[in-house]
């Protein structure tokens, strides 16, 4: 079924389409196996503009419409998650910027990410990950500005970011409504890089810690005002979900089409197994599921570029898409038998990749809980 785009935007994701298919899908293999990070092909695609497809008009940007964002994520999503990750991070961390920053904040953010520069997103904590009321990391306002000391984990592009937007408790007495956000550049004196994590999948991405100590900043780098931080990353992160469940919907396709090719090649008992029911009701059913993730990407992306409320829908884009990617490459591992549990197909691959859609930018648990307050709510 895929995207309604317009002329114009079919043509953008004809490119990336083509971008991903030479030089991100076969080449990322490698980096997979070995957990490099695929420096030169992330260049690449931030060169394209991949890592830039949300900077407003206003601010340098294309102005790309948010189904046409949502397509292009499937893409990148599709050739490999990795990269899409890296990318799309980058538009995560720009996002508290565009929320609550000041014009000269914006502007200076939006220029480095338009000139290729990568970004990150700094919440998750080693005893804060969906409990954002538990977050360790301090600032301390003197005469000067703050000083940020703490350490954040699981930070996507935290090894190769030229910004960082920290979250970090200004007043600890006041919970969540005592986080703050600041803007931190690359090169700070006292932010460094800690662990890199060796992960099941997306290994193509660069996840680490980022460490500060005694990190100075001017009173320049809060972003809104002191106490916004939480209602600033929750918003970010309502904003994000629903093209997270595009990048879950790219797996997906992928798996499908993966599948689909091999129960064609196949032969048992004389035929190939693309003629049997049983896989052909698994293909239809793993089709079922994907459309309807898609559907639901759209109904999201477009509530939210509508000015309509959308934070459940964007929950319920997430969580659906998230859990069907882990199914449906399941299924496709299952319909390539013993070739789908070998590293010499990708499907092995496409699982271990899913596997995160229903962890980051908030568990799918987390989801469910904020899709039942809004529906006990509207009860």
């Amino acid at each position: 079924m895929g995207y309604i785009l317009t002329e114009e935007g079919k043509e953008l994701v004809a490119t990336v389409k083509e971008f991903c298919e030479n030089e991100v899908k076969e080449q990322c293999k490698e980096f997979d196996m070995s957990g490099e990070f695929p420096e030169n092909i992330v260049k690449m695609g931030a060169e394209m503009g991949l890592s830039a497809i949300e900077v407003p008009e206003q601010y340098g940007g294309v102005g790309i419409d948010a189904v046409t964002c949502a397509a292009i994520c499937e893409e990148m999503a599709k050739a490999d998650a990795g990269f899409y990750t890296t990318m799309s991070a980058t538009g995560l961390a720009l996002r508290p910027v565009l929320i609550a920053g000041s014009e000269e904040q914006k502007k200076w953010a939006c220029d480095i990410v338009l000139n290729g520069g990568q970004a990150a997103f700094g919440l998750t904590e080693p005893m804060a990950g969906s409990d954002s009321s538990n977050t360790k990391t301090v600032a301390v306002k003197d005469d000067d500005g703050y000083v940020l000391n703490g350490r954040k984990c699981f930070i996507t592009n935290g090894g190769i970011a030229d910004f960082y937007v920290i979250f970090a408790m200004t007043n600890k007495s006041r919970g969540i409504r005592g986080i703050s956000a600041f803007i931190v550049p690359k090169g700070t004196e006292g932010l460094s890089v800690g662990n890199h994590e060796n992960k099941m999948g997306i290994r193509t991405s660069n996840t680490t810690d980022v460490v500060l100590e005694d990190v100075r900043l001017p009173h320049s780098a809060l972003l809104g005002k002191e106490g916004m931080g939480f209602m600033i990353a929750m918003k970010t992160l309502d904003m994000s979900r629903a093209y997270v469940g595009a990048g879950a919907v790219g797996i997906a396709q992928r798996c499908i089409e993966e599948a689909v090719k091999y129960s064609k090649q196949r032969i048992t008992f004389g035929s190939p197994i693309s003629n049997h029911q049983a896989i052909q009701f698994m293909l239809a059913d793993m089709d079922i599921k994907t459309e309807t993730a898609r559907a639901m990407v759209v109904q999201a992306v477009l509530r939210q570029e509508q000015g309509l409320s959308f934070a459940k829908e964007s929950a319920i884009a997430k969580c659906y898409a998230g859990d069907i990617a882990v199914q449906v490459a399941l299924d496709a591992i299952q319909i390539l038998g013993g070739y789908g549990y070998s590293r010499e197909y990708p499907v092995e691959k496409l699982l271990r990749d899913a596997k995160i859609f229903q962890i980051y930018e908030g568990t799918n648990q987390i989801q469910r809980s904020v899709i039942a307050k809004s529906v006990l709510k509207g009860m």
